[in-house]
């Protein structure tokens, strides 16, 4: 059980990091990068993102944060492994906003670009890209505050669970 308590915390802090980085990278480079361009190049980069986000890697990363820290939370009840309890809980309550944010602010952002169509047709591209970007950006900026926050608790988590085990 001890091996599979400090696997299970360990792949949530890597999936929680990947995550993290994601949408950092996004926060500080991706989007203040295409903030700079014109209308058209913005929608259509963000279509183009959007649409090839949806992939295993992604699914592993994001989907696995909140499995493997769920498991971990489980796998960490036991009276010997409960001290890094705590911050499992507090790391999964975060990436639980990410998860909030993402369902009810990013994805049907993402959406209303999906359904303008080919940026080619759009009639109003500086109508779309004002409907998008701010709420958007902002919107990714609490996920990476989030998820950031979340990966240094389930570090520091592990450092609690090398505590108990050494």
């Amino acid at each position: 059980m001890g091996f599979l308590s400090t696997a299970s915390l360990l792949v949530a802090v890597l999936t929680t990091g990947l995550t993290a980085g994601l949408f950092a990278a996004f926060a500080y480079a991706v989007m203040p990068g295409l903030g700079r361009t014109d209308d058209r190049t913005l929608v259509l980069a963000m279509q183009r993102i959007n649409e090839s986000i949806l992939n295993g890697w992604f699914a592993v990363c994001f989907g696995g944060a909140l499995l493997f820290t769920l498991l971990a939370a489980g796998l960490h009840l036991g009276a010997e492994r409960r001290a890094a309890l705590p911050w499992i809980g507090a790391a999964l309550v975060l990436y639980l906003v990410v998860l909030g944010v993402t369902a009810v602010v990013n994805v049907p952002l993402n959406n209303v670009l999906a359904r303008a169509g080919e940026v080619d047709r759009v009639s109003d591209l500086p109508a779309l890209r004002e409907r998008f970007e701010i709420t958007w950006v902002r919107a990714n900026v609490v996920r990476a505050v989030a998820s950031t926050g979340a990966f240094g608790l389930l570090a520091w988590a592990l450092v609690e669970a090398g505590r108990l085990a050494g």
